[in-house]
């Protein structure tokens, strides 16, 4: 929880830092925001070619290797002094991080029965939600009373206790040998359905969330500081929507996706059909907010149950599919932008998550197994 807390942290940092880098290393605020979007193509593409590349390496090596490659790249990044040197740390980070959901996953529930292996899920998510809620506000507020470079350089001081813990406590075995090396009902078809529909999901997100401090600006009228507030209600709400659908997990594997999905669609199209009223603009960006963050959780316990090879590489395939579909999801934005402003990027992004939920629909239709799971 803590490996996944720090990644997750030093992943979005930057978004908090921007202005101060620019200034300090002379670039743009753009170049900068390239940080963010060069960490998510690389994780996008790394992370199948990661997973089989060390598919035969026990778990506790390939863990206690990423964050080692974690702390390495954080100090890295607080001592650049050009911004080459920086985006080289953040693309190291990126490949940890790459392969770091793969792993991480089949060997926590590994660890535990079966029939709780959702509430672990569920966990590991909730740690990767509050560096949302936490991480990156608190490395802010350090990083504007201190410099950044001290921000930066604070996920290597939790990365090193993780990569303790896990060096010292983690068993040893061969990954085929690990008990969640393998899914519980391998299907297919499932599979395939799962994976198509979290890209199209994360893509459809990130058509309007990308714009979403704009939308509240512009469309909803709220003044900055009602928005700062805003940003950190639609954290709270990832972080309650986690929460909540990780107790119902292992109970309704399928069914909590597809709500989760839903629910997504139908606050990204609240805020583009209704986001000029300030009420409904609130009780849509909470709904968006709640599943945001369960959507992915439930793609990856998903693929605990249905992959139908190893767990680890499914679990690589569905992060890089998410990831992929993030920066799709941006790039569809900008295109929607100029021409139907931001309220019609909203309105894409819930037409394409309403288009992810008919994948997994049409996955539930005759011609595969019955799964009583959910």
């Amino acid at each position: 929880m803590l490996a996944a807390f720090t990644f997750n942290t030093a992943e979005n940092l930057p978004i908090g830092l921007l202005e101060l880098i620019s200034g300090s290393l002379g670039v743009s605020v753009s170049a900068v925001g390239l940080l963010v979007t060069g960490y998510g193509v690389t994780v996008a593409v790394a992370s199948l070619p990661l997973a089989h590349a060390v598919r035969a390496v026990p778990r506790r090596h390939v863990l206690t290797g990423l964050l080692t490659a974690l702390v390495v790249s954080s100090l890295m990044a607080a001592l650049a002094t050009s911004y080459g040197l920086l985006l080289a740390a953040r693309l190291l980070t990126a490949l940890g991080q790459a392969l770091f959901w793969a792993v991480m996953g089949p060997v926590a529930v590994g660890l535990f029965p079966p029939g709780v292996r959702g509430r672990v899920v569920g966990a590991l998510s909730v740690a990767g939600s509050l560096a949302l809620v936490l991480g990156v506000p608190a490395g802010t507020w350090l990083g504007r009373r201190t410099d950044w470079p001290v921000a930066v350089a604070g996920p290597a001081v939790l990365g090193l206790v993780s990569l303790v813990t896990i060096a010292f406590l983690l068993p040893t075995s061969p990954p085929d040998e690990q008990p969640a090396a393998h899914a519980t009902r391998p299907d297919s078809r499932r599979f395939a359905s799962v994976l198509v529909a979290g890209a199209l999901s994360a893509t459809g997100a990130f058509t309007g969330f990308t714009y979403l401090v704009t939308f509240l600006g512009e469309v909803g009228g709220f003044s900055p500081g009602t928005v700062n507030a805003l940003l950190v209600a639609f954290g709270v709400a990832c972080l309650a929507g986690v929460s909540i659908t990780g107790a119902v997990l292992d109970r309704f594997p399928y069914a909590a996706l597809t709500a989760a999905v839903a629910t997504q669609a139908l606050g990204m199209t609240g805020l583009g059909a209704a986001g000029g009223e300030p009420a409904a603009a609130v009780a849509s960006m909470l709904l968006m907010g709640g599943a945001l963050g369960p959507v992915f959780m439930t793609t990856q316990n998903a693929m605990l149950h249905c992959a139908p090879g190893r767990t680890d590489i499914a679990l690589a395939a569905n992060s890089g599919g998410y990831n992929a579909g993030i920066a799709a999801g941006a790039a569809l934005g900008g295109l929607v932008l100029p021409l139907a402003g931001v309220r019609g990027a909203f309105l894409a992004g819930g037409l394409v998550s309403a288009g992810a939920c008919a994948v997994l629909l049409a996955g539930h239709l005759p011609g595969r197994r019955s799964e009583p799971q959910g």
